[in-house]
């Protein structure tokens, strides 16, 4: 008998979904042979989902669950189809996927497929999700999930249907102004997908590395430099005959209008002085204006990407920021953690090419 390791079972459990010991025992019963040991989880009506495993599925569904105010659990669930991401079986298989997360401590999805089920512990959580995919007859997933135990305030928030979920905890006194003002923030959260609550989140890296971002970009798009930078980048071009002669021609007819300069330039002579400037790095950086520049450009990145920067979307003025207007709440007030899911996000959607698909049926393929 040949012997069954563990990267055979992994192997199969990864084809099939079936549980571990189901997988280690087909393998056992059919002396390691993998074609076998899928028919005969088939069979047992285990492995139904197989031929569905290489599908993409990058439709479905987020939940949440938040009780007592500060307990709270979140999931995103993935189908193939929209279609499917709205029926009433798979919103009820996220919402009892988010009730597991919630009561028990799998670090990860591969534990939490191990878990047994609240409503039938005969059952793992990822036996259901076989058997799911076997009645549905779509690709399905549990992608992540993520937990929030408290001793402050959380908050959550759906948009969307399900597509975009959002947890937001706060040291705050439990009150009917501060859950709406979080509410408010969880909607901010959604809307504009900030990745820090602020700055102070940020390490010194992180920062070091979107100034070092700023600059290059400010470089590579010399047409947003300062006049006298931009000058000196074009002057270094024609001395080093970088221009074609229809280019220098077209410089010396709108040189007295640099803000729509590159408006009549070439696409390579505006690739020219960029790489002059990027390969005048060092010396552009010490530059007073240039530097203006940047720290301008630097500063308004935060403010997209940190929370607390960001301009309050409900703001009456157009400038109030979310950290001005929770102080305006609650000056004790502070945001701790967000969590935010958006269904498919950063998963590659395959582009489906409907003629190759059939050819491939028609062939048998």
């Amino acid at each position: 008998m040949a012997a069954v390791t563990t990267a055979m079972v992994k192997e199969l459990r990864d084809l099939t979904g079936a549980g571990i010991m189901a997988c280690k025992n087909a393998l056992v019963e059919n002396d390691g042979d993998m074609d076998k040991a899928i028919d005969a989880l088939r069979k047992r009506g285990e492995a139904q989902a197989v031929k569905k495993a290489g599908r993409i599925a990058a439709e479905g569904l987020v939940d949440l669950v938040v009780k007592d105010d500060k307990n709270a659990s979140i999931v995103e669930v993935n189908s193939e189809t929209d279609f499917v991401a709205k029926t009433d079986k798979f919103k009820d298989f996220v919402k009892a996927v988010v009730e597991q997360v919630y009561a028990y401590d799998a670090v990860d999805v591969d534990e939490l497929k191990n878990d047994k089920l609240i409503s039938d512990p005969s059952r793992t959580v990822g036996e259901e999700l076989v058997n799911q995919i076997a009645t549905i007859g779509e690709n399905l997933s549990i992608r992540r999930f993520a937990r929030i135990k408290s001793d402050g305030l959380v908050v959550g928030y759906i948009h969307g249907g399900g597509r975009i979920g959002v947890l937001v905890e706060a040291k705050a006194e439990n009150n009917d102004a501060n859950k709406e003002a979080l509410k408010n923030v969880a909607m901010q959260v959604a809307a504009m997908n900030p990745q820090y609550i602020s700055r102070d989140n940020m390490s010194e890296k992180e920062l070091a590395d979107l100034r070092e971002v700023v600059v290059d970009s400010s470089l590579n798009t010399p047409e947003t430099l300062a006049k006298p930078v931009l000058l000196q980048m074009i002057e270094q071009v024609r001395a080093e005959s970088l221009w074609s002669d229809q280019d220098v021609a077209t410089y010396e007819e709108q040189k007295n209008n640099l803000n729509y300069l590159f408006n009549f330039l070439s696409k390579e002579a505006k690739a020219a002085v960029a790489s002059v400037a990027m390969k005048n790095k060092e010396t552009i950086s010490q530059n007073k204006i240039f530097q203006g520049l940047v720290e301008g450009r630097f500063s308004k990145q935060l403010k997209d990407i940190c929370l607390m920067d960001q301009v309050y979307v409900k703001a009456e003025d157009g400038k109030q920021t979310v950290a001005r207007y929770l102080e305006s709440v609650d000056k004790n007030l502070t945001v701790t953690n967000i969590v935010r899911f958006e269904v498919g996000e950063g998963i590659e959607k395959k582009e489906e090419n409907f003629a190759e698909e059939v050819a491939k049926q028609m062939s048998g393929n």
